[in-house]
């Protein structure tokens, strides 16, 4: 899609647009400090449809501090609307586009996995109350990033227990870590994702005959591949 306007995800993962960058478009012909002023007017709130930033922008006399507002696509789209000259209709039509595309299931997915991302698990260790977490520090490299189930797999070879990706794949569904039926078969449960163990990858897959599927690859994280090592170490009596 064309960038009409420039368009960024703030942390919350709303799409936001530039007030000034807005304001450019419109080809507004009154100052932008009065201008904003005005269209909140019509309801808009600070903090929940836009928020204040301030800044540095050159200017004659060198760089100064320039407010600007971060505004919320509903509200972008509301205020084109507002201004009832072909540039508001166009840009309205621009963001009514984006917003589709948003929300088209693929950007969810995508949404979903990029926050997975972002989620980094320290492993905390302590030799009274985790003394398990510490032998393994000393015998195994625990990697902070998530791995796959096969990698998990080779580090519990490399300790004795040689479960090998399948059966490992098995025992995660036999004892409720991954689901065992249906379109979310692998998919890590919900009681697996709140205690932190896994990450997972969302792709969809289309057959030859044009039938898509989604596939989910579950990825162990630094503090479930603790868990898991800890737990059949003792199962295997290879850790007391």
């Amino acid at each position: 899609m064309n960038e009409l306007i420039k368009t960024t995800q703030n942390n919350d993962g709303d799409v936001i647009v530039s007030g000034r960058e807005l304001h450019e478009f419109l080809e507004v012909a009154t100052e932008y400090k009065k201008w904003f002023s005005r269209m909140t007017a019509y309801g808009f709130d600070e903090n929940t449809d836009f928020v204040r930033v301030t800044q540095k922008s050159p200017t004659l006399g060198g760089l100064q501090n320039i407010t600007d507002h971060h505004l919320k696509l509903d509200m972008a789209k509301e205020i084109s609307m507002i201004q009832r000259t072909s540039r508001g209709k166009q840009a309205r039509q621009y963001f009514l586009k984006i917003e589709k595309f948003w929300n088209s299931p693929e950007m969810i997915m995508k949404r979903a996995l990029e926050f997975a991302d972002k989620r980094i698990i320290e492993l905390e260790t302590t030799i009274e109350d985790q003394k398990p977490k510490v032998f393994l520090a000393e015998a195994i490299q625990i990697s902070k990033n998530a791995i796959l189930v096969k990698e998990l797999a080779t580090l519990l070879k490399q300790k004795g227990v040689d479960i090998g990706q399948n059966r490992l794949f098995a025992w995660m569904r036999e004892n409720g870590y991954l689901c065992s039926k249906g379109s979310y078969y692998n998919k890590p449960t919900q009681r697996a994702m709140d205690m932190e163990l896994f990450e997972v990858k969302t792709h969809i897959h289309t057959s030859d005959n044009g039938d898509t599927k989604t596939k989910y690859t579950p990825k162990v994280t630094g503090k479930g591949q603790s868990y898991f090592i800890n737990k059949l170490l003792k199962e295997w009596g290879v850790l007391v």
